[in-house]
């Protein structure tokens, strides 16, 4: 998608950073424990004891919650700084004196060598915004400790997508009238899309917001700017990741593929290498 050394670059992909910083001035414990059960159902329970890798941390509130989880050590990588920033300032005000770091730097700069391997390596929403997918998938996976699990979720491949990227590519480059512009058609778009399925546009804002401890207006905003963007089908991801030598453990999300006109939701996978 683009040359191997501009992937190493902030100014190659859209700024998802602000918008964290946004996001995180409302960030209170309801988000928290939002953030917290989320990721608790994800790995399947307690992290006591464990290290934990969050690949591209924006707000920092997940790397927040693998430390309410019980993980000894925590180290939050992004490629943006005002992402760094914004993580820092969550694990600062809520995490002090825990075992954390939070690092600026690509998903395709690091190895075992330079960051060691981690008992959970996870990374939500992320690796698809990269600009090589199938190559972030490696490099996360070699981070893996040997009875280590993968945790991530990536953007379902949709009927649309090739239209999502023509937008993205627009909208990551556009004035920000014109981006508040186009986020108020999509939220207006979006309302009549519930209406016709009979629900109610706060109510499922309401809901929305609750499930990760997340916002619905700060991921409009990151949807529609999210580039590079790529997006992977179920067994396209099984695949990539059996080569990789990992098999998956669990699935949250679709398996078969869907229109996308509003969008992809993405789908959370589990794996763990394979053994024998």
């Amino acid at each position: 998608m683009t040359d191997s050394q501009s992937l190493l670059l902030q100014e190659s992909h859209f700024s998802f950073g602000k918008n964290w910083a946004r996001y995180a001035t409302g960030v209170g414990q309801v988000e928290i424990e939002e953030a917290t059960a989320a990721l608790q159902r994800l790995v399947g329970g307690s992290l006591a004891g464990k290290t934990f890798l969050d690949i591209g941390c924006g707000s920092g509130i997940h790397a927040l919650a693998a430390l309410r989880l019980g993980a000894s050590t925590v180290l939050a990588l992004d490629i943006d700084p005002d992402s760094v920033a914004t993580a820092r300032r969550m694990l600062e005000a809520h995490a002090p004196g825990a075992r954390w770091e939070v690092r600026e730097v690509s998903v395709f700069a690091v190895n075992p060598g330079t960051v060691g391997s981690f008992d959970v390596v996870y990374s939500w929403g992320v690796l698809h915004h990269t600009g090589d997918l199938s190559r972030a998938l490696r490099c996360a996976g070699t981070l893996v400790a040997g009875d280590g699990i993968f945790a991530f979720a990536l953007y379902q491949k949709t009927l649309c997508c090739p239209l999502w990227k023509v937008e993205k590519r627009w909208y990551a480059k556009a004035s920000a009238r014109a981006q508040r512009l186009a986020s108020a058609v999509y939220t207006g778009v979006y309302r009549v899309g519930l209406a016709v399925r009979g629900r109610a546009f706060g109510r499922y804002v309401t809901e929305y917001n609750t499930k990760r401890g997340m916002d619905f207006h700060c991921d409009v905003h990151d949807w529609l700017g999210g580039w590079p963007y790529e997006s992977m089908s179920a067994s396209e991801v099984d695949e990539a990741l059996r080569v990789l030598g990992f098999e998956r453990r669990k699935m949250f999300g679709t398996k078969g593929m869907s229109f996308g006109v509003l969008g992809a939701g993405c789908n959370e996978y589990v794996y763990a290498r394979m053994t024998g």
